[in-house]
């Protein structure tokens, strides 16, 4: 059955519940191979006295035309502009629907893949530019245990490609408290075809089975190197 994207249509229609509005149509609708939201982020690796990372600091910030939709019936005191705690509901369930895909968040530590590498996320709420127009999600997602790695791969991505991941233009990584040995870098191919402004918001995308894996292809790579 195909999964269904509860995190990614969720506007608050009241401040007493939360509403998700599912992007669904019927099974037979075709679907389209191109991401439908995009994401400009930014990562912190925290590390602890001893030198292990202890989780990623997280920033994503979305595009205003999901913004726009996600916060289509929020109240809001002032026109135009939202409090951290208007959008607290908003932030809590976009949270609790990530743990289903696993919070597009990978790692392999030493060059074993980790599956379940991260517990919940803690620290987390969302923030609202009203001259960008654009909402910010920000949350720290923990190691379940301390990572020591001589080589540390965390990847990014939507395996089926409904949303598009890309690192900000500055300060995309840092690491923080680390041994000051290590070195970190990022990659991801790139590939033109899929800019925000050459695609739009499709209600009736329904993500395909046969575009399942496909996210990998296009995953933002965050590499740690230690002595």
């Amino acid at each position: 059955m195909t999964r269904l994207r509860l995190w990614l249509a969720l506007p608050v229609l009241s401040m007493r519940l939360a509403v998700t509005v599912v992007l669904v149509v019927a099974a037979s609708a075709t679907a389209q191979a191109h991401p439908h939201v995009w994401v400009t982020m930014t990562t912190d690796l925290v590390y602890d006295a001893s030198g292990a990372a202890t989780g990623l600091r997280q920033v994503w910030t979305f595009d205003d035309m999901y913004s726009a939709f996600a916060t289509t019936g929020i109240k809001a005191k002032i026109n135009g502009q939202f409090t951290r705690d208007e959008l607290e509901p908003l932030a809590k369930i976009n949270v609790d629907s990530l743990k289903d895909y696993d919070y597009f968040t990978y790692a392999t530590i030493d060059g074993k893949r980790n599956k379940k590498a991260f517990a919940d996320p803690v620290d987390y709420w969302l923030t609202y530019d009203p001259k960008a127009t654009v909402l910010t999600l920000h949350f720290t997602l923990p190691f379940r245990r301390p990572v020591k790695a001589k080589v540390l791969k965390i990847e990014i991505y939507d395996p089926e490609f409904f949303v598009d991941f890309e690192f900000a233009d500055k300060n995309a990584i840092k690491l923080e408290d680390a041994p000051q040995q290590c070195a970190a870098w990022t990659d991801k191919p790139a590939d033109q075809n899929f800019l925000p402004q050459q695609q739009s918001l499709n209600k009736s995308f329904v993500p395909s089975e046969a575009f399942i894996g496909m996210g990998m292809d296009f995953a933002n790579k965050i590499l740690v190197q230690c002595p």
